[in-house]
């Protein structure tokens, strides 16, 4: 609240104090709406990001404790539920189908999801997420969002069951001293000549690995823009189907590995990361903002992040990581309460400038990252001074969700894990290639392989 106080005092020295007025009504009407409500409001989260966001942004927000706050007089109640061993999915499936039963304090009110798994809880026959509509939100609250944020939450019947302020595109972020010593330049422009399409992509492999270089970490670098890219989901008519694109990563990453252009590390181990500094010798990662900003080592002085060293193009495909949504949960006792926080977190204009400048998150606004594509605000120092907001925004425009099934974690998860089998030499392709189905029918039973 301090930060947001010295903002508003700001613009009313500008002479701007519409915007403030406005802003205090906002938070008198949230806390009038509220006091006709629940007087607990429950949200169901598997880390601290939705939290940390609310207590910076949220206008009236109260931090009472790590777990609690208040909103006028209602408690938020943060219940927080790892994502280890599918336990947050696990503890939804368990108190989401019974909410409209549980006592008041008790409902739960609002829930966070992923893309892996939106589906299944955006089911309109599951019913445990409510239809947007329902709380009074409409498509014209919501028109400066990006489609493909808003098909990952529309059911079988079209309607909208949860909304984000994140627009998660991604691309190929570069070691610009590598680009300079092999590609003799490290200009955006002419780095994605060497990568526009993957079988360019394996040729600069063959000069970065002579180099002494690997072209990305490990395999697992590239398998999400493959399988963004798919013709078809993973499971058509009850059977499970690998996709030409996916049989083109295996393709592509076998001849990787064994050329030695590459790894088997799993994303997120040391071996993975090592390429954030200059000894690690990788050329490239594949990420959005986030990836960027967050987990590319930046507050170590050693890393390539903290000397700009990076830089980003689209790379061979289009295609996103991550993202949360925001549902409300049917049942919820403060429907009005959890209408304004959507609003506000994913449509105000300057609430998502906020969050774009402050956690550096590419937010779900095509008018505020059009703004900031065109400030300098928007340079990124990681990325030694490149804007990446007009490259990400115009990711977010060409990213394509019709392919997306309830499927998708757990046949993802199975294919790499097998596969690893096969890029190491321990397993033929066929080998493999029956391990992931074995695993499919095991942890779906209702799915057939053959």
């Amino acid at each position: 609240m301090k930060k947001r106080m010295m903002a508003l005092v700001s613009m009313a020295l500008a002479g701007a104090m519409v915007l403030p007025m406005a802003a205090m009504a906002g938070e008198t009407e949230a806390a009038a709406a509220a006091a006709d409500e629940g007087k607990v409001l429950n949200i169901e989260v598997w880390n601290e990001e939705f939290k940390s966001r609310i207590t910076d942004h949220y206008p009236g927000y109260e931090k009472t404790d790590d777990t609690h706050g208040k909103i006028g007089d209602v408690t938020v109640n943060w219940i927080i539920t790892p994502n280890d061993d599918n336990a947050y999915q696990n503890n939804l499936d368990t108190v989401l189908p019974g909410n409209a039963d549980a006592s008041a304090d008790d409902k739960v009110d609002m829930f966070l999801i992923e893309a892996d798994y939106a589906k299944k809880y955006i089911d309109a026959d599951a019913n445990v997420a409510m239809p947007l509509k329902d709380l009074g939100i409409t498509s014209d609250n919501l028109s400066k969002q990006y489609k493909y944020t808003q098909d990952v939450v529309t059911d079988a019947n079209g309607d909208l069951r949860g909304t984000s302020w994140q627009a998660c595109s991604a691309g190929l972020i570069y070691n610009r001293a590598a680009a300079k010593e092999v590609l003799g330049t490290d200009d955006p422009a002419e780095v994605q000549k060497a990568v526009a399409d993957w079988d360019t992509y394996n040729e600069t492999a063959k000069k970065m690995a002579d180099a002494g270089y690997l072209m990305q970490s490990t395999v697992n670098d590239t398998y999400r823009v493959y399988s963004n890219n798919v013709s078809g989901p993973w499971v058509q008519d009850g059977k499970v189907v690998v996709d030409e694109n996916i049989k083109k990563w295996v393709d592509d990453s076998k001849a990787q590995v064994d050329a030695k252009e590459t790894t088997t590390a799993e994303l997120w181990s040391d071996d993975w990361s090592k390429g954030f500094y200059p000894d690690g010798k990788v050329f490239c990662y594949f990420g959005p903002a986030w990836l960027i900003n967050f987990s590319m080592k930046a507050d170590d002085e050693k890393s390539i992040a903290a000397q700009g060293g990076w830089g980003l193009v689209n790379g061979p495909q289009g295609f996103f990581w991550g993202g949360t949504w925001i549902c409300a949960a049917q049942g919820t006792d403060n429907p009005s309460l959890v209408k304004d926080i959507m609003l506000k977190m994913t449509t105000d204009d300057d609430i998502m400038k906020e969050i774009a400048q402050k956690d550096s998150d590419c937010v779900n606004n095509k008018e505020v990252l059009k703004a900031l594509a065109s400030d300098d605000s928007g340079s990124n120092k990681v990325l030694g001074g490149q804007n990446p907001y007009q490259m990400l925004a115009d990711g977010a425009e060409k990213v394509d969700m019709s392919n997306i099934s309830i499927y998708d974690q757990g046949c993802n998860e199975e294919f790499q894990k097998a596969m690893k089998n096969y890029f190491d030499g321990n397993a033929s392709y066929d080998d493999a290639l029956a391990q992931f189905k074995s695993a499919i029918v095991e942890k779906y039973p209702e799915l057939t392989t053959d």
